[in-house]
């Protein structure tokens, strides 16, 4: 699983986006809201443990989770 962190506009806010080892979109989420995505993609139980990373990793830099 990868996860690529997005930078926004002024008004378009930071968004997240996890991604399989196809590269295949799984979660889509705003950076200050991940509990339904990550829930949806279920990885609710991993919410802290992701979002750890997602305050680590640089803007627009692909790393694998």
């Amino acid at each position: 699983m990868y996860i690529l962190k997005v930078k926004g506009t002024a008004r378009i806010p930071d968004y997240v986006q996890l991604r399989d080892d196809n590269f295949t979109l799984l979660a889509y989420f705003r950076v200050d809201r991940p509990e339904k995505a990550l829930a949806k993609a279920g990885l609710g139980d991993r919410e802290e443990e992701v979002m750890k990373r997602v305050i680590e990793i640089p803007y627009g830099k692909i790393q694998k989770l």
